[in-house]
């Protein structure tokens, strides 16, 4: 079973308000309460005997077990790498960014276009096959993923991460985002590989 990680708001974060965060908690937790139950279904032989790729029970089993999963990982990298006392990136964290997008200033610019262009989530992930930082672009939890990538920064772009603080103003929200980055935490994600 997967236990909801306790999550609190602090002053350090400055990218969202408190009734946003919570409002934001609420529903991580739906997705934690939601792969448990799938799991528990998955256990007990959801129909396997009528599995098939157009439609069954256990194909959307299967589909919502990604789909709940993803959301709960990708919520907490998010939350883990919100506010913090480090805002900057640290001398290796820089040089990373800038043997894969030119410059710091180019990552940022490059992040930023991401997170515009996505519907649901703005990644910057290291990818193992072709051993590289890259941007990636999230439609959904489960759709845009890079297999075998590990993410470093992950910043929700879904309406539900900013809509009851800004509102339709996608970009302010970006912007603030990127000025309450835990680098502390991205540092320490950067020295996985």
């Amino acid at each position: 079973m997967i236990q909801k990680v306790g999550f609190h708001y602090t002053d350090d974060i400055t990218v969202i308000n408190r009734q946003q965060f919570e409002a934001h908690i609420r529903l991580y937790g739906g997705y934690v309460d939601k792969i448990n139950e799938i799991d528990q279904i998955l256990m007990n032989n959801p129909e396997r005997e009528k599995a098939n790729a157009t439609f069954s029970f256990y194909r959307e089993c299967k589909r919502g077990e990604t789909y709940a999963l993803n959301g709960v990982i990708l919520h907490e990298l998010y939350f883990e790498n919100i506010g913090g006392i480090v805002n900057k990136p640290d001398k290796r964290a820089m040089e990373q960014l800038a043997m894969y997008f030119g410059s710091f200033e180019g990552w940022k610019e490059d992040f930023i276009s991401t997170a515009k262009a996505s519907r649901c989530w703005a990644l910057l992930s290291y990818d193992q096959r072709s051993l590289r930082l890259r941007n990636i672009s999230l439609d959904a939890h489960d759709l845009g993923n890079i297999a075998y990538s590990a993410p470093i920064l992950v910043l929700d772009v879904y309406e539900h991460a900013y809509f009851l603080q800004y509102a339709d103003n996608k970009v302010e929200y970006i912007n603030r985002f990127m000025e309450n980055i835990n680098w502390e935490v991205i540092s320490d994600r950067m020295g996985i590989y």
